[in-house]
């Protein structure tokens, strides 16, 4: 039997742990607020089973970072006959604005006073490590064409968390230290990396600023090369085999559905080296989408903290 104090029996209370004040007080997570845009993951190239898991990882992790979260996939060259999962990207824009407009209508129906919306339908990522120019002309496009008003979120990089992912992809392609402080010997760990993108000369800038800090990582030369401009990855080869690299190995700083079928194969032959896998679905990418999803709208993740 209990008293209003406690147990009577003398078992012991379990209280609820006090709430840490101060700067080291665990932050709350933050969470989307309510009626805020969805975010609209573009995705380039045509829908296909690999290309939607990888989509969807993304996603996944994207809502665990941000609880609440409305978030959809659209395809740059989708197909809205085939159903939800294929819509192209006007398509998923156009459902977001008409499932809105329903949401409002049946508010005022059942008698809700529905304020007038305000900032976007949904906020645009696209699915890119570096700026390639012609897939996000494409992106703009597909924004003009449907009937939300969208923003265009950044593209996920340059940023550190991509020169994580690259260091993690060529580890577990043998061909790098996991990390710096384990001085065993990895036999085949390049002493020169080329770092692949798409998207021209705008994007191998990009990628140079992962780059640097991927070499930092790595303690060898990184250099930048563009996988569809003829003759720059077999260009950039030649360089560090120039100036003292022995052993290349091609890092693609890309996500993967950016990049033609067969780029990657064509550019290890022309530099004569082995190459680590895509970045897909690393966890780094879902959180990145967020950060820019975030960044467009002004809202600053861990606020609640503050």
């Amino acid at each position: 039997m209990s008293s209003p104090t406690g147990p009577a029996n003398g078992l012991p209370v379990r209280m609820p742990r006090p709430r840490q004040t101060g700067r080291h007080r665990r932050p709350e997570p933050a969470v989307a607020p309510e009626g805020a845009p969805a975010l609209v993951l573009a995705v380039p190239g045509a829908p296909s089973a690999a290309s939607r898991g990888l989509a969807e990882e993304i996603i996944s992790i994207g809502r665990s970072e941000l609880p609440g979260l409305d978030a959809r996939i659209g395809y740059l060259d989708g197909d809205d006959a085939e159903g939800a999962e294929f819509r192209s990207l006007s398509g998923v824009l156009d459902s977001v604005v008409a499932e809105r407009t329903a949401r409002a209508e049946f508010a005022r129906a059942a008698g809700h006073e529905v304020p007038a919306p305000t900032g976007p339908d949904a906020v645009v990522v696209p699915l890119l490590a570096g700026p390639d120019g012609g897939l996000l002309r494409r992106v703009r496009q597909a924004l003009m064409d449907s009937s939300a008003a969208a923003e265009l979120a950044d593209v996920l990089g340059p940023h550190p968390l991509l020169a994580e992912g690259l260091h993690v992809r060529l580890s577990e392609a043998g061909l790098a230290r996991a990390d710096r402080a384990r001085l065993f010997t990895v036999a085949t760990a390049a002493d020169g990396i080329i770092l692949a993108t798409t998207g021209g000369e705008e994007a191998v800038q990009a990628a140079g600023i992962t780059g640097m800090l991927l070499a930092a990582r790595l303690a060898v030369p990184v250099m930048a090369a563009a996988l569809d401009q003829e003759g720059s990855v077999a260009a950039v080869a030649a360089e560090l085999r120039g100036s003292g690299s022995a052993q290349l190995a091609l890092a693609p700083y890309l996500i993967g559905p950016e990049a033609a079928e067969g780029l990657l194969d064509t550019a290890c032959k022309e530099a004569d080296c082995a190459t680590a896998e895509v970045l897909g679905s690393y966890s780094a990418l879902g959180k990145l989408a967020v950060a820019q999803y975030s960044a467009a709208l002004g809202i600053t993740l861990g606020a609640a903290a503050h």
